[in-house]
């Protein structure tokens, strides 16, 4: 990765140029001012002060450039509508062509200054973190929030950019008014809104998009994803090339993770009455469960080194394996052998083809809708991880066809098997292998680290400028703070190994991961033995534990709605990350059965507020991962998304190793052994966040 002022010096518009922020000044004095802070010769006071008036002065400069851009495209806007009222009397279509081309032409400008205006809010943030880190003082807070509000902010007239705005719904309009609309009358305030076909409008609204930075659904299910587009935007609309981008393709890969998870998810109401019917103990259903994340620890690796050379080999390579997998857990019921029940599960988690599909979505699908793409990924997850047990709960019945038994224990299996057969043909039939040429012009980021805010300003003032969370920046790119623009080619490099990836991790990394395998060990606990617990306590069937289970995955989707909408608008990550770390605990706590008769509504209660909460400490934790991550960790094949996968799926291969363990202590004991290592490692998290953000603020 180049260093950020060596970007903003390359990708500025030349006659521009002396209207952008100041970076490399600005750095330097900075480094200054620690200097004279540390020999004394100057206060703290001082320092603040002439700061603030540096940047007032910097943000004055790009304000005042940006007023007069607006003023201009608003005079050639105003000809070009007296050219359009003038059209209205005596239409011509060679004219109404060329007023379309006309606003067009203002539509690219306005990219340009949407791009101007995008790139020194991006300086402005990395400067202010820089002073923030530098000096262990919240300077952000304090400025953004005395210019936010004040009745002359020159702040508030970038980042709210209302002027902006209507130049966008000006051009937007106008071309809406000049497209053939077949006799329609309707115009784009009219409900419901009609979709304009423009390139230059698309862009626009990407641009914009990225300017405000504004939280919203899509937003919140993409970055559980970590899948994430490049910070700072070309001078002209970033794109994927349309050769590359197959919707079929696009289609085939969230197919993959949504049967991948109903894969994952549909053994576990019938994993104990399976292994009991082979002869082992219903806590070996821990084991049964378990054996395909231990798979996908190493799976996860080979199929990320894969995907750098091809998507299409690995997706069948992956299918063709979980066929195989399915076909070995089915028929292990007539084998009678557990260990071809265990290697069936063993072959499932071989096939987990997660890697490529992330990988995919960030090299391979435009921009302009890569944050729908990603949101389908956690969407197809959530689907499956709910349509699983409910299609288990589903399959009751039992009989033979020839040798091969067909019953609530085997069907799964077979569905799975079916299923993935159904799947290989419609893969080999429509997907298409994106031309690697082009990969190697468009360089990856399967985790890369977007600096999405999350805070909110007083009065609706948006987050280009707040930060939430310590992230990579110019202290890793510059670390001697000498000024230089570039470091080290080797120091740009991405990891090459699982070992150099973690000596990348920062404590807050650090602690992020913590609490990412924290919530998947807790939410593991609570579905992998949910059929063992409630038929000890409760006599339940194995329909009303996929009923159960089903419900709670169907909470996924409506959580990340609430949150993503709305709670993440009025706190911000870190006081969501706290509260739902705390709720997990009480979850947890509930969870436990201590003295008084068990109760379905304890188990109930205990069991929703605990995955719930879970849900959205991962949304909000993946959120805070994706930016604190070095950018060498944003590409290659031991990436971010890598580690934070390989994270997860170690937490699952304990916590159903654990199961099994405690299973030998008897179903009495079951509940409360499993569940105190939960309470104790969330513990531990909230611990580590608490001393880490305060070390940090």
């Amino acid at each position: 990765m180049v260093a950020f002022g060596k970007k903003l010096k390359e990708r500025q518009i030349q006659e521009w140029q002396r209207f952008y922020i100041n970076y490399k000044l600005m750095k330097k004095k900075v480094k200054q001012y620690a200097h004279q802070i540390e020999v004394g010769t100057q206060d703290r006071r001082h320092v603040l002060k002439d700061f603030s008036r540096m940047l007032d002065n910097q943000i004055e400069k790009i304000v005042l450039f940006l007023l007069e851009k607006q003023g201009q495209l608003a005079s050639r806007l105003t000809k070009l509508r007296e050219q359009h009222d003038a059209l209205d009397e005596q239409p011509e279509i060679s004219q109404i062509t060329e007023l379309r081309e006309a606003y067009r032409v203002v539509g690219q400008d306005l990219l340009k200054l949407l791009y101007f205006v995008e790139m020194n809010a991006i300086g402005l943030r990395k400067i202010l973190k820089k002073f923030d880190k530098r000096f262990r003082y919240r300077f952000t807070d304090y400025y953004v929030k005395t210019r936010a509000n004040h009745p002359y902010s020159q702040l508030q007239q970038v980042f709210k950019h209302v002027g902006l705005g209507a130049v966008v719904g000006a051009i937007s309009r106008n071309l809406h008014e000049l497209q053939d609309r077949q006799g329609s009358y309707l115009s784009i305030y009219d409900p419901p809104a009609l979709p304009l076909q423009d390139p230059v409008v698309d862009a626009i609204k990407a641009a914009v998009d990225r300017l405000t930075h504004s939280t919203n659904f899509l937003n919140f299910l993409a970055q559980h994803a970590l899948i994430m587009q490049e910070e700072l935007p070309a001078p002209v609309e970033e794109h994927i090339d349309e050769e590359r981008y197959h919707f079929m393709s696009l289609l085939l890969n969230l197919a993959n993770t949504f049967l991948y998870m109903v894969n994952t998810y549909i053994i576990v109401p019938t994993a104990d009455d399976y292994s009991m019917r082979l002869g082992a103990a219903a806590t070996v259903c821990g084991i049964v469960i378990g054996a395909m994340a231990v798979a996908q620890v190493f799976s996860s690796v080979y199929f990320s080194a894969w995907s750098n050379r091809s998507y299409f080999r690995p997706l069948i390579f992956s299918s063709i394996v979980l066929l195989v997998g399915n076909t070995m857990y089915a028929m292990a019921y007539d084998l009678n052998s557990l260990t071809v029940l265990l290697l069936g599960r063993l072959f499932c988690g071989f096939g987990s083809a997660r890697a490529v599909n992330r990988r995919y979505i960030s090299d391979c699908v435009p921009l302009k809708i890569r944050m729908q793409a990603s949101a389908g990924f956690v969407s197809a997850s959530a689907l499956g991880m709910a349509c699983g047990p409910a299609l288990a709960g589903i399959l009751q019945t039992n009989f033979k066809i020839y040798k091969f038994t067909f019953n609530e224990a085997t069907l799964p299996g077979w569905v799975m098997a079916v299923a993935w057969l159904v799947y290989l043909m419609w893969l080999w039939i429509s997907f298409k292998e994106p031309s690697r040429d082009i990969e190697e012009n468009n360089s990856p980021h399967v985790s890369s680290s977007e600096p999405a805010e999350n805070d909110v300003l007083e009065k609706g003032l948006k987050q280009p400028l707040l930060i939430t969370s310590e992230e990579k920046e110019e202290d890793d790119e510059d670390p001697e703070g000498d000024g230089s623009e570039e470091a080290s080619e080797e120091s740009r490099q991405p990891a090459t190994s699982i070992k150099s990836a973690y000596r990348l991790l920062t404590p807050s990394v650090k602690v992020q991961l913590l609490i990412y395998f924290m919530l998947k060990y807790a939410m593991e606990i609570l579905l992998s033995e949910s059929s063992v617990i409630t038929t000890y306590y409760f006599h339940w069937s194995t329909s009303t534990v996929a009923i159960f289970l089903a419900c709670l995955g169907l909470t996924v989707l409506p959580v990340n709605i609430v949150v993503g909408s709305y709670i993440s608008n009025m706190f911000e990550d870190r006081q969501i990350l706290m509260a739902s770390e705390i709720m997990v605990c009480i979850g947890i706590l509930l969870s436990f059965h201590i003295i008084i008769p068990y109760t379905v509504p304890q188990y109930v209660c205990s069991g929703l507020i605990m995955f719930v909460s879970a849900e959205v400490l991962e949304g909000v934790n993946l959120s805070l991962l994706s930016r604190v991550m070095s950018s060498r960790l944003s590409r290659g094949t031991y990436n971010g998304g890598l580690l934070s996968t390989e994270a997860g799926t170690i937490a699952r291969v304990i916590a159903d190793a654990t199961i099994t363990l405690a299973g030998y202590l008897g179903q009495s004991q079951l509940l409360n052994i499993t569940l105190l290592p939960s309470l104790l490692i969330c513990v531990a998290s909230i611990v580590a966040t608490c001393f880490t953000y305060n070390s940090l603020y």
